[in-house]
């Protein structure tokens, strides 16, 4: 059985920023803590954490949306590939994420879902912090 992650964070930043920054393997890499591969080409490979994040960029429209193919280690071979769907929106002098994570399973959701927390939204934020300070 498979489930729906949804969240939705505010980052000190403009939507536009935010977009770049999730699609710059270098800055990724900096708030993520790992190296990343990432490009906006449809298709193109995603790798974050050593290969503990594994996909490809389905589509995007810049500045506003980032849609992914998603898969962690820890789902099971004959798990389907998950879909990120990463909506930036401004709001007055920041810009807020929506995330939608289609398809986790069941397993794999209770680590998802802290993970983007963890490893996402908490570092970005110290990350911004520190490049505003």
């Amino acid at each position: 059985m498979a489930r729906d992650v949804q969240q939705s964070v505010v980052l000190p930043a403009s939507a536009r920023q935010l977009y770049e920054m999730y699609l710059d393997p270098d800055v990724h890499g900096a708030f993520a803590g790992s190296q990343v591969t990432i490009s906006a080409e449809p298709g193109s490979e995603f790798r974050a954490f050593d290969g503990v994040l594994t996909g490809h960029m389905i589509a995007t429209v810049p500045g506003r949306l980032i849609v992914q193919a998603w898969r962690s280690a820890l789902f099971y071979d004959d798990d389907p590939d998950s879909t990120l769907v990463l909506t930036f929106t401004d709001e007055a002098d920041q810009a807020r994420i929506y995330l939608v994570h289609v398809n986790v399973p069941n397993h794999d959701y209770d680590d998802v879902q802290a993970g983007w927390h963890k490893y996402y939204w908490d570092p970005w934020r110290q990350y911004l912090a520190q490049a505003n300070s």
